[in-house]
C-alpha cells in the first residue's frame, strides 16, 4: 500500500487531490485509503462514473489522464485515420467537468489526435450529434448525468455516434490499465491550438445542432404558437439555453424557466437529487406551471439527455407522466405522422426489455417494424443502426428511465428534441380540444390499458446472486398467476409452459423475465452499480365498453399493487 500511495503522489497533477491523499495518510485513515486504492474505477460500456476524490477508485485528474491515454492509444490502433479525424469533447456543469475535459484534450492532442472541444458547458446530445457531423473517430462527454453532486463521469462514444459496446469497452479498459503503469504526456491547449490539433466549437456549432433538430420531417410541423404555455427547468444543468432556443425558433413564445434552477450549478442546491424521477425534484417547475397557468411542466436532467413532464389531468392538477407513458404518446404521435406523411417504406421503432410492451402493439397497428433490446441506450441505438435500411428508416426509440431519441441526428438519448416533439404533440392535441391524458386514454381504449412500475430491493453486500437461486428453483406461480413463459437472458433461453425451449437472440445479461397469465409480467435483474435487485412490473387489461376510464385505471392499479406486494414478499 505504501508504494501505491507514494507512486500516486508522484503522478498526481492536481494539488487538491494530492493534499487530500496526504491528509488521509497523516490521519492514518486506513479504511478510507483501502477503499480509494483497492481497485481502479471500472471502465465499462458507459465509460467511467464514480465519486470525485483522490485514488484510482475515484474520479480525478490523474484517472482522467490515464483513461484518455488508454482511449487515445486504442483509437489509433482500431480506427482508420483516428489522428486526423479526431475526437469531439464536451462537458457538463459539474464542479470538475471543465478540468477533466481539458485534461482529456491535453492528453489526446499530445498523442497527435485532433480534438474538437466545446468552448462552454454543453448538453450530452449536442456533443453526441457532432460525432457523425464532424466524422470523428470517437466522442467524450464529461458528465455524471443525474447522479448526486459528489459524482462525475467520462462517457465514451464510438465513431458511429452511439455509446461504446463490447468489445470496445474491454479493449479500452485494457489500454487504460497499461497507461496507468507508464509515464503520461500532455501538452498545453495553447500549444495544441498553435499546432492546429485543437479546434474550439462555439455558437455556429450549437446552432447547427438546433437546425438539425428542426429539419426532422416530423418536427417541422405547424404545431406551434401562443396557445400553449410551458414551464421548464434545467435542474441546475446545461439545458436551458438550448431548450429555450429550440422552442422559440419553433414558434413557442410562452415559455417560463425556473430562474433559480436555470444556470449550471454542480452543487444542485435546490434539489436533494438532480433526477426528475425522484420525489420532489419537479416541485419548483410544477409550482411555476401553476403560477403561469401553463399546460405542461417540463424538465431536463442536468446534462439534458433525459426528459420529464407533468401535465394537467381532468381535475386540472399537474400529474407526472411515467417514462412509459411519454414513450407511448410519442411513439403513437410520430408513427401517426409518419403514416400520414409523404414517407415511403416502413418506420422502425424500439424500446428495451424492461419498458412497456404497448409500443409493440402500437407499431403493429401502424404496420411499423419493432425491435427490443437489453436495458441501456447503447443497445437501442446500436441495434437501430443495424436494423434500419432505406425502406425501413429509424423513427423512434425509448427506455422507461426517461430516455428518448427521435430520428438519426443523435444516436443517443436527447432530452432537447424530445421536449420539442412533446410540446408540438401537446399543441396539436389542445387544438383538437384534448389533453395528453385524453390521448393516453384513447390509446389505452384502443390497445389495452398498460400499467407499469419499478421497485428495488436493497441487498446485503454479501448476498448470493438472487438470479442463481431463482434459476435453481424456477417459480411456477407468482402472486397467484401461473408463469406461462420464462425468459433467461443469462442462458439465452425462452422456456414455455409446455416444455418447449426457444433461443433468445440478444447479448447475454443477468435478467429473468416471467410472462404470467392474465397479461402480466415480472422482470428481475441485479443492479449493475449497487447491491440492489431491480424488479419491473407490467400488467395489461382491457377497458370494458362503457366503463369509466378512472374505474379501469383504479382496477389496473390495484391489480398491479397486489402483484408487486406478493412478489416482493416472495423475494424477501
Amino acid at each position: 500500500m505504501n508504494e501505491q500511495l507514494s507512486r500516486w503522489l508522484e503522478r498526481d497533477p492536481d494539488g487538491t487531490t494530492k493534499d487530500e491523499l496526504q491528509a488521509l495518510i497523516d490521519a492514518g485513515n486506513q479504511e478510507e485509503l483501502q477503499d480509494r486504492f483497492k481497485c481502479r474505477l471500472a471502465f465499462g460500456t458507459a465509460g467511467l462514473r464514480g465519486k470525485v476524490g483522490c485514488g484510482p477508485n475515484r474520479m480525478n485528474r490523474l484517472v482522467i489522464q490515464e483513461t484518455a491515454t488508454g482511449l487515445g492509444r486504442y483509437l489509433i490502433q482500431q480506427v482508420k485515420q483516428a489522428r486526423e479525424r479526431g475526437v469531439i469533447i464536451g462537458y457538463d456543469g459539474r464542479l470538475d467537468s471543465r478540468d477533466f475535459a481539458f485534461d482529456t484534450a491535453a492528453v489526446l492532442t499530445a498523442l497527435g489526435i485532433k480534438v474538437y472541444l466545446t468552448d462552454q458547458v454543453a448538453p450530452t446530445p449536442v456533443v453526441a450529434y457532432g460525432i457523425r457531423q464532424l466524422n470523428t473517430a470517437a466522442g467524450v462527454v464529461v458528465t455524471a448525468s443525474h447522479n448526486p453532486p459528489e459524482y462525475n463521469g467520462f462517457k465514451v462514444y464510438w465513431e458511429n455516434g452511439a455509446q461504446i459496446i463490447p468489445p470496445h469497452d474491454q479493449g479500452i479498459a485494457q489500454a487504460i490499465e497499461q497507461a496507468a503503469q507508464e509515464p503520461l504526456r500532455t501538452i498545453s491547449l495553447t500549444e495544441a491550438e498553435e499546432e492546429q490539433r485543437l479546434q474550439w466549437l462555439s455558437d455556429d456549432y450549437y446552432a447547427a445542432y438546433r437546425q438539425a433538430v428542426h429539419q426532422h420531417p416530423l418536427l417541422r410541423s405547424d404545431e406551434s404558437g401562443t396557445d400553449i404555455t410551458i414551464a421548464y427547468t434545467a435542474m441546475h444543468g446545461v439545458g436551458a439555453p438550448y431548450a429555450e432556443a429550440l422552442l422559440r425558433e419553433a414558434g413557442f413564445s410562452h415559455v417560463h424557466s425556473v430562474a433559480e434552477q436555470r444556470e449550471p450549478d454542480g452543487r444542485f442546491p435546490t434539489v436533494q437529487f438532480p433526477n426528475p424521477e425522484e420525489p420532489g425534484a419537479m416541485d419548483r417547475v410544477i409550482a411555476l406551471a401553476e403560477q403561469t397557468s401553463a399546460d405542461l411542466a417540463c424538465a431536463n436532467d442536468p446534462d439534458a439527455d433525459r426528459f420529464a413532464v407533468a401535465a394537467r389531468n381532468a381535475a386540472g392538477e399537474f400529474h407526472m407522466l411515467t417514462g412509459d407513458q411519454v414513450g407511448t404518446l410519442l411513439g403513437d404521435y410520430l408513427l401517426n405522422g409518419f403514416s400520414h406523411g409523404e414517407n415511403t417504406g416502413q418506420a422502425l421503432v424500439g424500446n428495451t426489455i424492461v419498458s412497456s410492451s404497448l409500443l409493440e402493439k402500437i407499431a403493429q397497428h401502424y404496420g411499423a417494424a419493432y425491435f427490443k433490446t437489453l436495458t441501456g441506450f447503447k443497445w437501442l441505438t446500436n441495434v437501430a443502426m443495424q436494423q434500419q435500411r432505406e425502406d425501413r428508416p429509424f423513427l423512434f426509440a425509448y427506455e422507461e428511465a426517461l430516455g428518448y431519441t427521435i430520428g438519426t441526428q443523435v444516436w443517443d438519448k436527447d432530452g432537447l428534441s424530445t421536449l420539442l416533439a412533446f410540446v408540438q404533440m401537446s399543441t396539436a392535441l389542445k387544438r383538437n380540444g384534448k389533453t395528453v391524458w385524453d390521448q393516453l386514454e384513447s390509446i389505452y381504449r384502443q390497445h389495452g390499458l398498460y400499467v407499469t412500475a419499478q421497485k428495488s430491493i436493497a441487498l446485503a453486500p454479501d448476498t448470493p446472486p438472487v438470479g442463481d437461486a431463482l434459476r435453481a428453483e424456477p417459480p411456477q406461480v407468482i402472486a397467484g398467476r401461473q408463469v406461462v413463459v420464462t425468459e433467461d437472458y443469462k442462458t439465452s433461453q425462452r422456456m414455455l409452459a409446455d416444455g418447449r425451449i426457444e433461443s433468445i437472440d440478444l447479448p447475454v445479461s443477468d435478467v429473468l423475465i416471467y410472462q404470467l397469465e392474465g397479461n402480466a409480467r415480472v422482470i428481475v435483474r441485479p443492479s449493475g452499480t449497487e447491491p440492489k435487485l431491480k424488479c419491473y412490473y407490467e400488467l395489461a387489461t382491457e377497458i370494458v365498453q362503457g366503463e369509466a376510464f378512472s374505474t379501469a385505471q383504479q382496477r389496473a392499479d390495484e391489480q398491479l399493487s397486489m402483484l408487486i406486494a406478493e412478489h416482493q414478499i416472495h423475494l424477501q
